[in-house]
Parts: C-alpha cells; sequence; structure tokens
C-alpha cells in the first residue's frame, strides 16, 4: 500500500492526538456557547424521531415486519446527520471526547462535570420542546399520530431495568466508537456513512439513546396513555447512566490505555 493511501493518513495515534485536542477546544469553550450549541443538537436530532413515526406511517402494515424495521432504523438516522455533520454540541459524543483530555491530565474533572452538565441540560430540554411540537404538528399534518409514536416508544422502555441500563452502554459504546472514526475519516462522505451506519446500528436495535430516545419515549407520554411519565424518567435516567459508562469506559479509557501503552 502507498504512502498516498487516504488509509495510511492517521495513526491511532494521530486520532487520540486529534480527539484530545478538540476534546480540549470543547472543555474551554464559554458556557453560553455550549449550551446554545447543545440547545441546537437537541432540536436537530428530533428530525430522527420524527422521520421514523413518519416512516411507520406510511408503510406499517403494509409491508413485512423487517422491511418496515429496516426502513424506520434508516430514518432514525437523520437526526444524528443533522447533529454530527453540524458539529453541534451531543452529549453523547462527549462521553468519550471530553473524557480523553481528562485521562491525558489537560483538563479538570471539574471541567468535565461543567461541559456534560451544560450539554445534556441543553440537549434534553430541547429534545422536549422538539417532542412537543412534533406530537402537535405531525397529527395536524396527517403524517404521524400517537399509534406511531407509541410504537416507537414502547420497545425503548419494556425491558427491566438491568437490561436498559446494558442497552445504554452498548449505545454510549457505538457512539464513542462513532466519535473516534469521524476523528479517522478523511472525507465527508465517509463521516455521513459512518454515522449512517453505526446510529442505523443503534435504531435498529432499539438500543436506548439518552438524547434521541429522550425526543421518541416523551412524544409517547404526551400523546398517549402507554407510556407514564415515571417510566419516561427511569428510561432517561438509565439510559444516561448506561451511555456515560459505555462512551467512557469502553472508548475513551481503553483506546487512550491502548495507545499510550503502544508508544511507551
Amino acid at each position: 500500500m502507498s504512502d498516498s493511501d487516504p488509509v495510511d493518513k492517521k495513526s491511532k495515534t494521530d486520532i487520540l492526538a486529534a480527539q484530545i485536542e478538540e476534546g480540549t477546544d470543547e472543555l474551554e469553550r464559554p458556557a453560553g456557547a455550549l449550551f446554545l450549541s447543545a440547545i441546537s443538537a437537541g432540536l436537530d436530532i428530533g428530525f430522527g424521531p420524527f422521520f421514523m413515526a413518519v416512516v411507520l406511517t406510511l408503510v406499517g402494515g403494509t409491508l413485512p415486519e423487517p422491511v418496515t424495521t429496516l426502513l424506520v432504523a434508516n430514518a432514525y438516522t437523520f437526526g444524528f446527520v443533522f447533529v454530527i455533520l453540524g458539529r453541534s454540541e451531543l452529549f453523547t459524543e462527549h462521553t468519550t471526547l471530553a473524557v480523553l483530555p481528562v485521562l491525558d491530565g489537560r483538563a479538570s474533572v471539574r471541567r468535565l462535570a461543567r461541559l456534560w452538565g451544560l450539554v445534556y441540560t441543553g440537549n434534553v430540554l430541547a429534545g422536549a420542546v422538539f417532542a412537543a411540537a412534533m406530537v402537535v404538528l405531525a397529527p395536524a399534518y396527517g403524517v404521524a399520530g400517537p399509534d406511531a409514536f407509541e410504537h416507537l416508544a414502547v420497545p425503548l422502555v419494556s425491558h427491566p431495568p438491568l437490561v436498559l441500563l446494558m442497552g445504554g452502554v452498548l449505545a454510549g459504546w457505538l457512539m464513542g466508537l462513532l466519535s473516534w472514526l469521524i476523528t479517522a475519516a478523511d472525507s465527508t462522505m465517509a463521516r455521513i456513512v459512518l454515522v449512517w451506519l453505526v446510529t442505523m446500528g443503534i435504531g435498529l436495535a432499539h438500543l436506548p439513546h439518552s438524547i434521541a430516545g429522550n425526543v421518541e419515549v416523551l412524544a409517547a407520554v404526551l400523546s398517549s396513555s402507554a407510556v407514564g411519565v415515571s417510566t419516561y424518567a427511569g428510561f432517561l435516567l438509565l439510559a444516561t447512566a448506561g451511555n456515560v459508562v459505555g462512551g467512557s469506559l469502553f472508548v475513551a479509557l481503553l483506546k487512550y490505555g491502548y495507545v499510550v501503552r503502544g508508544e511507551e
């Protein structure tokens, strides 16, 4: 393989250095800028659940269930493409990206907690606003209704707490890997394909993503009696905890450890 091959452009050390630099920049951003960017991400990611409900309403019952499931999982990726390619602040990216500078001694845990708090709050609040608007506007336009919102939410919340937590770990793990792979990619098209592959997998397996899932589950709470407020709160807590563990432990800590040990 020649030196000019794009695959050879970035080593694992280059990727780690770029992730640490980007994470450090994010940790040092002003609080107002972080929060506004988090609001933008929380709104934009809502388009994923919105298009999922639209697709489910259009094809549900007319196509075989596996085909419908695949189409809905593909619709799930829209919000992530908008957020990640748009470079707005998504909490589940920062469970890996913002942890790396702390592991490297370039930032404090206090800085990390500040970023997590601002980004998570902005994501969840904006997602709640989107969910509230969606349950009003989608039926009014005739593109989706309460049945679709319920159908999307029930698979996310119907698991026992431990299973839900472990599903959140897997989703956080995948989002951490996505952050790493996005840094490794050399073109916008490659990044789009990576976002599509990883997030479609999360949607296909109904893994609990705390930010996109916030919109999915809250829409059902607001539009039907199938999901209660306490169920929503439990889902959000367990999904968030799982996402943090998955991104921080299985991606940030392990990748930092093996790259640094390899350099030593």
